[in-house]
Order: structure tokens, then sequence, then C-alpha cells
């Protein structure tokens, strides 16, 4: 109920949790629809708004993502059959959107046999998620005009981890300025995650958190797939 998931906000920030992930849709492979009430997603954004946490959702579907925006809630994850309206109440609400257009169902695609016959990737499945995959740029391309703040997230799963820089460079490809699309990755990622006085720029106070390419990813965006030196906190962990 409402109520159980206000108490359920309480505890995990009791716990220690600084940010809530809600599901208001299905998966893509079960046709990304709305599948909890409009009450139970009040309850979780609201009361996360209430407790100063962060909450991102997952939500496919125009009615998902308009219903948890005008919920309070933080930023959107995914948003795979957002349409002009869900796009503008996302604008008026000035909230952040992750849409994933490079690298995850491309993943899931390129390692059919090793997801194959888990949960609901089938071959239903699958055929949504490849019937999706022309529908990504445009829905970006919506996305952009429509100024929308737009992190870099990847949703990276098992087969995609490492290559973060495909989404970077699926944006680039997209028609997003390669700086736009470096910022969304750095400084713009650490603002929606709340440590925008932390990480994400390279300044005086900040971690030192570098990674270097051997190009400049300006003129050519897919260097950055060639990752060369990488410092974390100070320290170098590749040379």
């Amino acid at each position: 109920t409402p109520e159980q998931l206000r108490q359920r906000l309480k505890q995990d920030k009791a716990n220690g949790a600084d940010v809530i992930k809600l599901f208001a849709s299905g998966s893509i492979r079960d046709g990304g629809k709305m599948n909890v009430t409009k009450e139970q997603i009040e309850a979780v954004c609201s009361e996360a708004k209430a407790q100063g946490l962060r909450s991102l959702v997952h939500a496919h579907d125009p009615q998902s993502i308009i219903t948890s925006v005008n919920a309070g809630c933080s930023e959107i994850e995914h948003g795979l059959f957002a349409d002009d309206e869900a796009i503008a109440v996302m604008k008026k609400a000035d909230v952040f959107y992750d849409p994933n257009i490079g690298l995850v169902l491309q993943n899931y695609i390129e390692n059919k046999e090793h997801y194959m016959g888990s949960g609901n990737f089938d071959e239903a499945g699958f055929a949504f998620m490849e019937k999706a995959v022309p529908n990504l740029a445009p829905l970006f391309k919506k996305a952009l005009a429509a100024g929308l703040k737009m992190p870099l997230g990847t949703d990276a799963v098992a087969g995609a981890h490492g290559q973060n820089a495909r989404e970077i460079v699926a944006r680039v490809a997209a028609g997003q300025k390669p700086m736009d699309a470096i910022i969304g990755a750095t400084s713009l990622s650490a603002e929606s995650l709340g440590l925008g006085t932390t990480i994400g720029t390279l300044a005086p106070t900040f971690e030192a958190d570098i990674v270097a390419v051997p190009g400049d990813p300006i003129k050519d965006i897919t260097t950055l797939k060639n990752v060369t030196f990488v410092m974390k906190g100070g320290q170098v962990f590749k040379k």
C-alpha cells in the first residue's frame, strides 16, 4: 500500500540509502507499460523528496513517465516510448532524463545466446528490443531539441561493462555536440548524482578523477573508446 511504501522509504533512509529506484513500468521486453498505481508512485516519489533522497524511476511508456514526473521524482531512466507530451512534462519539471540509446539493447542483442531463456529473454522479448533500436536515435533527437538535462548512463549489464563510451559515441552520432556529450558523462552526471561539487569536474577541491585518450575527442569522439590513462582520487590505476 502507499503507506507501507512510505514506511519502507523511511526505513531505507535510516539504513543509509541516498537514492531510491522505482520500477513504474514493465520491461521493454514486456511492452514497457505502467504496471503500478498512481498512488504507489506518488507515495515513493513524494516520500523520497520528503526524506531528502533522489528518486530514479524506470519508466518506459508515457503514462509511467508523466505520472512519475508529476509525483516529484528526480530522474527518469530509459523512457524508450516517451512521446512529445512526456518529453514536454520532463522539460517543464526540469528533471534529469537518461535515455540509454547506444549500449544496453545492443548488448542484449549481441549476446542473445547468453541471455536467451532467462525470464522474459525469449524470442518475443528480443523482437521487442530489436524493434525498439531504430527508434532510439530519433527519441534522443527529440529530447535534445527540447533541451532536456541528459546525464549519460548506460544501464550496463553483463557484457556491457567497460563499453560505456559506446553511449557517448551514439549520442554524438544522433546529433549532440561532442563536448556536450562529454559533459553529460562527467559534470552533468555528477550533478544528477548529487555529487556535482565533488566529482565530474577538473578543478581545485574536486577529486582527481581523470582519464586520458590518445587524440582529441572533440574532433573524433570514438577516441574515447581507447582510454590509456586512468586516475581515481589521485591514484593512478592505468598508465
